[in-house]
């Protein structure tokens, strides 16, 4: 026992002997100490040197004291330690000051500054004496050499728009003091600089000491951002109950935070010395911000911009009511008179012009013939037929082949009353389905993105971390506990135009409805069958769209990059299950499939966030199911879904190939078709080599590129397809298509001016930042939301405005449509071979149209 604590009083003994020194020694009692002027010594473990340096402050005035120290000595186990006492704190710190890295290197550093914790504004009308008490040491049995530099800083305070310039190093952090004006209630820091690096750190915070200014600690209190060549940081005065704060530089000693490496030469964990360096030349300028009057206006333009479409669209439907009005008054038949009768106007009774045809129709190819809608509808007796048309005939109509789908789809030539043979009501239902199953994904899906969102901004607002978020800081409006208002606000477009497409549809369906009730023969034997489910889909979907954005927009970053695109997925897939669904109502994908598909594309969009990277594998095994999916989605098209995906698909397709390729080199049954998957094929194996190749970092991009692609390109061929087929465009539609093009040109090019990029460093994003363009409020991509939202809407006014009449007929709804000669059940327009047959169709009022694809 005796033994275990007897060094304890010999520790106790040196230590009372080594403070008896001190204090008998030179520097026991503190030396004054002028500002401006080098002190030069040199400390052991025997002697301490005490400096003090008294000043008086002037009323109202915030003094800031600089120390500087200087050591020659590298030798880390005995460092020379300083200690500064103030009236209301001790700063302490050593030298060679230590940083640590990345995978713990060490960086030393001899020439040391600080700014200490300047001393309050006093009431008082006198100058205040101050003092300010050095102390320099070291534990080295031998002496070591130190330089001590203190300093008043005649530049502390910054001023409202007025830029100020200073160098900063890791061992040199600066910071300097603001208060605000009175008629400033929200100010912009913005910082620049000319090199990239090396890496800074910009932090704002509040008047409290100690000031945190080390890269070790300079995260512990306020806001901050990393920086390399630019930064900005909005403070509003309400988070200051001082109303001044803090704007603290910190240099960091490795460049792996803003996207630099380590230099080759530093590998390594070994002591090295990069203060001359790493030194940083930056400007700062505290700028006000917007008033409030700005956000008012603001809002008032989002909302009056887009309250501007309803107004449109109720003067287009009242001019619409009042033409329908006048006509029906003359006596010309409209829809809403539930009449079926014909009218010399007719256009069935009216003239053709010979030789028009649509698609691949050739007049000479007859064999596949035409089904009627129903075996009730037959010619009336004592018509002008001969017999082989009759055997024809009766062959064509019976029972039998109506009711097998291999026949009638896989005809050389289908007409649309072949793929709308199902019960229109039923029909009606299974689209439907559409819009119900839309409405719960939407409901399961925003909740917990909305939670999540919520988390993100708590978490940004709590620990002051600005890295988290992906803003365009210099055009960051903040509103409440929201960062960036206005990125949020510039979605409402869509909500708002979304709802307005619902009401269209609404009211198109309600139309409908009445005159099938009143069974008008226009409703319900000519035009493309209605079917509004996937109508209401789509407008779901451009809602949600909105609201997905502004929750990504809260705090975007790479990790909820897929709330922003989800419904981009599912808009680009309705709008081309509608397009397709137009002329195949029977045989259209269900909204289970459907919606499965939007779920795997979802979740392979997600794995590619986590793995597209890097990880060749993922790549190769998505690119493999992407060509695989275009093969077998393009063979389920070229055979109306007629052509079973099983395990004997392999040997069918080897069987068609050696048939149709090697035996004999035949043309394609259905060239139309046949080019359009050609070329589709290539477009989507085109992106499969260029994602295995250059490995895109924004997956979900690429995804959404590859749907967009596919979207244009089938909407591109159905456009040329009609008006190869003669038809028409009637002035709104017309009108909806170049507002369309015109309005998705504009919103493309606001949204390759990219302003910020969740694929860098929060610093290099930075890099990006450009000030607003709108109002003082909006940026480029506020801007793209407003165009991207119009766009979608004239885009969904497309599709709708497709169904036809014939010229006859008013149209329903808003607007007519393209007016389609194909859709006019006239006898030359459809080519038919034996104009016995013609005849037929045109007495039974058939609802045909030939199918292109």
């Amino acid at each position: 026992m005796a033994g275990g604590v007897a060094p304890a009083p010999r520790a106790l003994l040196c230590t009372l002997l080594w403070a008896a020194a001190v204090a008998s020694g030179p520097g026991g009692s503190p030396a004054p100490g002028a500002f401006g002027r080098v002190y030069r010594g040199a400390v052991n473990i025997s002697a301490e040197r005490v400096y003090a340096f008294a000043y008086s402050g002037e009323p109202g005035q915030v003094d800031a004291v600089r120390v500087n120290v200087n050591s020659s000595s590298e030798n880390l186990q005995y460092p020379v330690l300083f200690v500064v006492r103030q009236q209301k704190g001790v700063l302490s710190w050593q030298v060679p000051l230590i940083f640590r890295g990345l995978y713990q290197r060490t960086y030393n550093y001899q020439e040391v500054s600080r700014t200490l914790c300047p001393s309050e504004p006093t009431p008082e009308t006198r100058p205040s004496d101050q003092t300010i008490f050095v102390e320099v040491s070291s534990m080295a049995p031998f002496n070591i050499a130190y330089e001590l530099l203190v300093t008043r800083l005649e530049n502390f305070q910054l001023e409202t728009n007025k830029a100020f310039n200073f160098t900063a190093s890791p061992s040199q952090p600066q910071y300097f003091l603001y208060k605000f004006p009175q008629d400033v209630d929200s100010v912009v820091i913005k910082v620049v600089s000319d090199a990239v690096y090396p890496c800074s750190v910009v932090s704002v915070q509040d008047i409290v000491c100690p000031v945190y200014d080390l890269d070790h600690n300079v995260e512990f209190n306020g806001v901050y951002q990393s920086m390399t060549k630019q930064a900005a940081i909005t403070v509003q005065r309400k988070d200051f109950p001082g109303e001044q704060f803090f704007v603290v530089f910190v240099i960091k000693p490795e460049d792996y935070a803003c996207g630099g490496s380590v230099p080759s030469s530093i590998h390594g964990n070994v002591n090295r010395t990069w203060n001359l360096q790493r030194t940083k030349n930056l400007q700062v300028t505290i700028v006000p911000s917007i008033k409030k009057s700005v956000y008012v206006q603001a809002m008032f333009f989002s909302f009056l911009s887009f309250l501007s479409f309803y107004l449109g669209s109720v003067v287009v439907a009242f001019v619409h009511y009042i033409r329908v009005r006048r006509k029906s008054s003359a006596g010309r038949l409209s829809p809403e008179d539930g009449s079926g009768i014909m009218t010399s106007s007719h256009p069935i009774t009216a003239s053709t012009p010979e030789g028009s045809s649509y698609g691949a129709i050739d007049e000479s190819s007859s064999s596949g013939g035409h089904q009627l809608s129903s075996p009730e509808r037959r010619p009336p007796a004592g018509s002008d037929t001969d017999s082989s048309v009759e055997e024809e005939s009766d062959f064509d109509t019976m029972p039998e082949i109506e009711s097998d789908k291999n026949v009638i789809r896989t005809k050389v030539f289908l007409y649309l009353s072949d793929l709308s043979r199902k019960d229109r009501r039923i029909v009606s239902k299974k689209y439907k389905i559409y819009f119900w199953n839309i409405i719960t994904i939407a409901v399961f899906y925003a909740l917990p993105v909305i939670q999540l969102v919520i988390t993100y901004q708590t978490v940004v607002n709590v620990t002051g971390n600005q890295d988290i978020c992906y803003y365009n800081f210099l055009c960051a409006h903040p509103l409440g506990v929201l960062s960036a208002f206005n990125n949020i606000l510039s979605n409402v477009g869509h909500v708002l135009l979304g709802f307005l497409f619902l009401l269209i549809v609404l009211r198109r369906d309600i139309l409908h409805r009445r005159a099938m009730e009143m069974k008008d023969i226009y409703t319900l034997d000519y035009g493309i069958p209605k079917h509004f489910g996937l109508f209401y889909a789509m407008g779901i979907a451009l809602m949600m769209e909105g609201v997905l954005s502004a929750c990504y927009h809260v705090c975007p970053n790479y990790s909820n990059f897929q709330f922003d695109t989800s419904f981009m997925y599912m808009i680009a897939g309705l709008c081309m299950l509608k397009l397709y669904q137009t002329r195949h109502p029977d045989i259209n994908a269900s909204a289970y499939s459907a919606y499965a598909s939007f779920a795997v594309v979802i979740c392979l969009a997600v794995l590619g966030v986590v793995f597209g990277k890097n990880d060749v594998w993922f790549w190769v095994i998505f690119s493999m199911i992407h060509v695989l999916a275009s093969l077998a989605l393009s063979t389920q098209i070229y055979y109306m879904g007629r052509f079973k995906i099983d395990l004997g698909i392999f040997r069918r397709a080897a069987m068609v190939l050696y048939t149709d390729c090697i035996q004999q080199c035949s043309r394609p049954m259905y060239m139309d078709r046949m080019v359009l998957l050609v070329v589709g094929n290539l477009v989507n194996w085109s992106f499969a080599i260029f994602g295995l190749v250059y490995r895109p970092r924004d997956f979900a991009s690429y995804i959404l590129g590859i749907f967009i692609c596919n979207l244009l390109l089938y909407l591109a061929f159905y456009i040329i397809m009609k008006l190869r087929s003669s038809e028409k465009l009637l002035p709104i539609p017309l009108f909806c298509i170049v507002a369309t093009a015109v309005v998705w040109a504009a919103a493309l090019y606001f949204f390759f001016q990219t302003l910020s990029s969740w694929e860098e460093t929060p610093a290099e994003s930075r890099e990006k930042n450009r000030p607003c363009i709108l109002l003082g409020f909006f940026d480029d991509h506020d801007v793209w939301h407003f165009l991207s939202a119009a766009a979608l809407f004239f885009s969904f006014l497309v599709q709708m405005l497709q169904y036809t009449l014939y010229p006859g007929a008013e149209p329903k709804g808003l607007g007519t449509g393209l007016q389609s000669e194909a859709e006019t059940p006239t006898c030359q327009r459809h080519k038919l071979t034996y104009k016995p047959k013609c005849e037929e169709l045109c007495r039974g009022l058939v609802n045909v149209e030939v199918i292109s694809l």
